[in-house]
């Protein structure tokens, strides 16, 4: 008795190998891609949420400072603030009160409460000092409030590295948002998700 005919041929073992093999390599394709997305999908969760709640507001809110304080600049015909003199300072006390502190206090808020949100491992430096500028300008309005003119800016001075750190931040941030959503692989995922949650719902 040939007991070769009890055996598969070959070429349907070669078949069978060939089905397996193809089966985890597409296992591990689906896998490693999963895998990448759902961190670029973490990443871009981090990256929106750093310019929702921390350097895009902080970053408007400086823009809007810097023109407001141009504005002043222009009006009275002058390169800088300070010094002030006596025929100014009612003028100042009013921007100062209205629309500067007002901006500063958002900012200073926006420190305080998100600063899980900086990039950086520690908290940079310029972003300390501008708290504590605001805190020195609290004091100077209180005196004001008491009708104290005496002092005209706070104590501790505006950190030169501020401007620039939001703006670079930000501006950073954005780039890497577009880049993100720009993938034409993270599309293709976002798109293949999008459709699977609406046909669960």
């Amino acid at each position: 008795m040939d007991t070769s005919s009890i055996f598969i041929p070959s070429f349907l073992q070669n078949a069978a190998i060939l089905t397996i093999v193809l089966a985890f390599a597409g296992y591990l394709v689906t896998f490693l891609g999963t895998r990448m997305m759902a961190r670029r999908a973490d990443r871009l969760s981090l990256v929106n949420s750093r310019l929702n709640q921390f350097y895009g507001p902080l970053y408007v809110a400086t823009v809007a400072g810097n023109i407001a304080y141009r504005s002043l600049l222009e009006k009275q015909g002058k390169t800088q603030c300070h010094p002030i003199t006596d025929a100014e300072m009612k003028e100042w006390v009013l921007w100062m009160t209205t629309i500067f502190m007002p901006l500063n206090d958002v900012r200073e808020k926006i420190i305080i409460e998100n600063a899980h949100l900086i990039i950086e491992e520690e908290m940079p430096r310029c972003l300390l000092d501008f708290v504590t500028h605001v805190v020195g300008y609290k004091a100077v309005l209180a005196k004001w409030a008491d009708g104290n003119y005496s002092e005209s800016r706070s104590t501790i001075g505006w950190p030169p590295e501020f401007d620039l750190y939001v703006e670079r931040s930000y501006r950073a941030l954005k780039a890497e948002q577009t880049r993100l959503l720009r993938s034409s692989v993270w599309r293709l995922f976002a798109r293949v998700n999008g459709r699977t949650r609406h046909a669960a719902d």
